[in-house]
């Protein structure tokens, strides 16, 4: 019996210590959500012999993967045999996959071990990050340091901050150091390698990572945040004016610039604008030494003028002697009653509505009033109903009167009827309107009075053209 227990205590025994005795150790590092590849030397004689990597004490279930099976869940495995390694690689890490593996050959027997370290490190770098800025369409420079030791190792430059795949997505790396926009240098003496970025544009603000490539373990980062600033927005501003007002534009410039020529012109990027000063008659430019600057007088705003300028003193377009002005034109608040009624707007190239006091840029319409033709027209209609009026009145009176007068005549009758009637002809011949409701004349009533003093009906006809000729007036007047 104890010779029994003494011999499974040998074999526990030897077995333990295959494992955990094995020739060499060996160091990889990861990134979390990355891969990591574990590259397993063997001695020669074993190249056909299978060969695994396992975890713990390597037993049937702690393996995980094998060359007879190369690929299984997120393990793989190829064996070089010309170079005598096989490499096994984890990926989609994860904190709990760091630990302690092992590197195994199975033969007859003991089999063969290396033992190997895993760490896995989280996928983000770095806790601090040099700030650099600088402006539009100019250059910038940044040095990145590293030790000693990695004088002769490969240096990159990436975008973003994920470490685990800067080499693969790098810019540019000292075996190919000129690519588009950017051009390392390397220094060994000081121990620093610059990266130069030359044509700055908006694109290239971001996060940059600095690395260099370690044999073994992470590779080593230092992290930059480039800002590329607009160069327009070194000096930037708005104006406000009223249409028909005159307004004025402030444009600095350096001492150095005071008697270069100055200039503004209008568009929306200073590479494709147009000189206003010339174009424009009311575009005034005077200089202002006092205050280091020149003004652009408008002497009258229009609509249209609304948009951006640039103006300067430098035909080079240097960074920071520019000013970007934005000019906007507001409608005057006492025409916009009107112009909501009765404005007829016509937008060139498109339908807009024109909006009382609000600020309109770069709009070129037209504006037609009608409002005094509006009114011609109602004074004459006004007036062409009057007439009709009073002319329809006067003829129904006048059909009256005869009417009257015809009865008359009949009711007189005899001798003394034809006697009188060349008088009340010459009467009714003579009779006229002094104005659009008709009025007899008071000399004309005096001399024909004995004509109709015995004719009771004549005198009827003669009051009722009074009452009509009054009641047409009283109309008149009440229209």
């Amino acid at each position: 019996m104890w010779s029994l227990h003494s011999l499974l205590f040998t074999l526990c025994t030897v077995a333990v210590s295959c494992v955990s005795s094995a020739a060499g150790l060996i160091h990889v590092s990861g990134y979390e959500g990355g891969q990591v590849a574990v590259s397993c030397p063997y001695s020669e004689g074993y190249e056909s012999y299978e060969k695994y990597l396992c975890k713990k004490d390597c037993g049937n279930d702690d393996v995980l993967i094998k060359t007879t099976e190369p690929k299984k869940n997120k393990y793989s495995i190829h064996d070089d045999d010309q170079e005598r390694v096989f490499t096994a690689t984890v990926s989609d890490l994860s904190p709990t996959d760091a630990g302690t593996y092992w590197c195994g050959v199975t033969r007859t027997g003991k089999d063969l071990y290396t033992e190997v370290h895993l760490e896995v490190e989280q996928d983000s770098c770095c806790e601090r990050s040099v700030k650099v800025q600088s402006d539009e369409e100019s250059s910038v420079s940044i040095s990145c340091p590293y030790e000693s030791q990695n004088q002769n190792k490969l240096k990159y430059v990436c975008r973003g901050n994920r470490p685990s795949t800067c080499l693969e997505e790098a810019i540019i790396t000292s075996d190919h150091k000129q690519t588009g926009h950017f051009r390392l240098t390397d220094d060994m003496v000081s121990r620093k390698f610059t990266v130069t970025v030359t044509g700055l544009t908006q694109s290239h603000t971001g996060s940059y990572l600095c690395g260099v490539h370690g044999n073994t373990g992470l590779d080593v980062f230092s992290a930059f945040e480039l800002e590329v600033k607009e160069w327009c927005c070194v000096r930037s501003t708005k104006v406000s004016g009223i249409v028909g007002r005159p307004v004025t534009l402030q444009c600095p410039y350096p001492a150095k610039h005071s008697g270069n020529r100055k200039f503004l012109c209008k568009g929306d990027h200073r590479n494709n604008c147009t000189d206003a000063v010339t174009s424009q008659s009311r575009f005034t430019l005077q200089k202002d030494v006092s205050s280091g600057s020149f003004l652009v007088i408008i002497t009258e705003l229009k609509a249209e003028d609304a948009g951006t300028y640039w103006c300067g003193s430098d035909s080079q377009w240097s960074v920071g002697n520019y000013t970007k002005i934005q000019l906007s034109a507001v409608i005057p608040q006492q025409t916009s009653t009107v112009i909501s009624t009765v404005a007829v707007v016509e937008h060139v190239g498109s339908r807009s509505t024109l909006i009382p006091g609000k600020q309109i840029k770069a709009v070129s319409h037209s504006v037609v009033f009608i409002v005094p033709a509006v009114l011609l027209t109602l004074t004459f209609v006004l007036v062409v109903v009057y007439k009709y009026k009073c002319h329809k009145v006067q003829g129904a009176g006048a059909n009256m009167n005869m009417n009257k007068v015809a009865e008359a005549e009949e009711v007189i009758g005899g001798a003394d009827i034809y006697e009188n009637q060349d008088v009340v002809s010459s009467k009714q011949r003579s009779y006229k309107p002094n104005s659009a409701c008709h009025h007899y004349d008071d000399a004309s009533e005096t001399q024909d009075e004995s004509v109709y003093q015995n004719y009771t009906s004549t005198e009827d006809i003669t009051s009722t053209e009074d009452i009509y000729c009054n009641q047409t007036h009283i109309e008149a007047n009440r229209r």
